[in-house]
């Protein structure tokens, strides 16, 4: 376990802002991760958990407790047959695309479309994390957690998770910090059902086919890349955390609405906003739609600070000198700029620490 005082929290982020963590501990065990915890909240400080620092943006002021840094490590296959599938325990620090990379190498079918997202695995339970027509939900079996509340070591299994569109159990409230995700996939070389449009017009295949786990995992990453959803250094247009804003999910009603507004703007026959039915009967609609038509195109704000990215709508980028207070400004126009264009609200998809929209 390391610790350091004064320590920079940008460089930990994909966004590349934030000032100074009062208390930095990098902990490489999971009896670490939990000593950590409790001693912090022993002494009622502020705790911040990061893992890749994918899905947060902080504070110019920074924090002023322990951000507490799990790098813990392990992938261990419990079990495996046909019936049951293959049981993968991974611990919450292990990147996660080295986790989907070992899988497709594997032969483990049910997150190969979750290629390239950057992050640590303990994140992706959070956030129900994802692209391409899966879900971690889908493949989750059970999240073991440290319980901040009773002071215990907790196994949440996958029904009890309240996985939704972008959220469960673990990011309503800051009581459970993951420790490890134990995964349930598919012992198979060939993908789960291609379930995007984009994505099977890229492989030359049906929407609902299977293709070489290879295969798909290259797509995924080829399409990625085409958005600036692949981490690169010299690419200011992969400084950011990804998707600033969730996808709209609206009633019947209001999705009318806003196709009457989308009308009224845009003109009777000009575009309308894309719908896609839910298990629940509503209707999820495009952000990256809503935020183009309403002004807001590639580059907006080019050349920064802060600025979308070239390459896709919905990415919010640090162009280099970019502050968390340039990158919120620049979210809190587009919230604005589409509420006042459609009447709906656009909600952050990263964890804003010591700011807000």
């Amino acid at each position: 376990m390391r610790e350091e005082h004064d320590a920079p929290i940008a460089p930990l982020t994909t966004m590349r802002v934030g000032g100074p963590a009062a208390r930095l501990v990098t902990a490489g065990t999971t009896d670490e991760v939990v000593d950590t915890v409790r001693e912090v909240d022993d002494a009622d400080e502020p705790l911040l958990v990061l893992t890749g620092g994918s899905n947060v943006v902080v504070a110019d002021e920074g924090f002023p407790g322990t951000v507490l840094r799990v790098a813990t490590d392990g992938i261990e296959v419990e079990s495996a047959d046909l019936c049951g599938g293959v049981m993968v325990r991974v611990a919450a620090g292990v990147p996660w695309d080295d986790l989907v990379a070992r899988a497709v190498a594997e032969g483990w079918a049910g997150i190969e479309a979750l290629s390239g997202i950057p992050g640590g695995t303990g994140a992706t339970p959070v956030q129900n994390v994802g692209a391409y027509g899966q879900e971690v939900a889908q493949t989750i079996a059970s999240v073991r957690v440290w319980d901040r509340r009773d002071q215990v070591v907790r196994t949440v299994a996958n029904a009890d998770c309240a996985f939704t569109y972008r959220h469960s159990v673990f990011k309503a409230a800051d009581r459970y910090v993951v420790l490890d995700v134990l995964f349930q996939l598919v012992p198979s070389e060939l993908s789960r059902p291609v379930a995007y449009a984009d994505l099977a017009r890229q492989l030359g295949v049906e929407v609902g086919d299977r293709v070489p786990l290879a295969d798909a995992r290259e797509a995924v990453l080829a399409q990625r890349r085409r958005r600036g959803m692949v981490l690169d250094e010299a690419d200011h247009d992969t400084w950011s955390c990804g998707s600033f804003f969730t996808n709209p999910v609206l009633s019947p009603q209001r999705f009318e609405e806003l196709e009457r507004r989308a009308a009224e703007r845009l003109g009777p026959e000009g575009p309308t906003p894309p719908r896609f039915a839910d298990a629940e009967g509503n209707v999820k609609t495009s952000a990256a739609w809503l935020i183009e038509h309403a002004g807001f195109g590639k580059g907006y704000r080019m050349p920064g600070p802060a600025a979308l990215s070239t390459k896709h709508t919905l990415a919010v980028t640090n162009r280099g000198a970019a502050t968390a207070r340039d990158i919120v400004a620049l979210a809190r126009e587009l919230r604005d700029g589409v509420d006042d264009a459609f009447g709906v609200t656009l909600v952050n998809e990263p964890v804003l620490v010591g700011t807000s929209l």
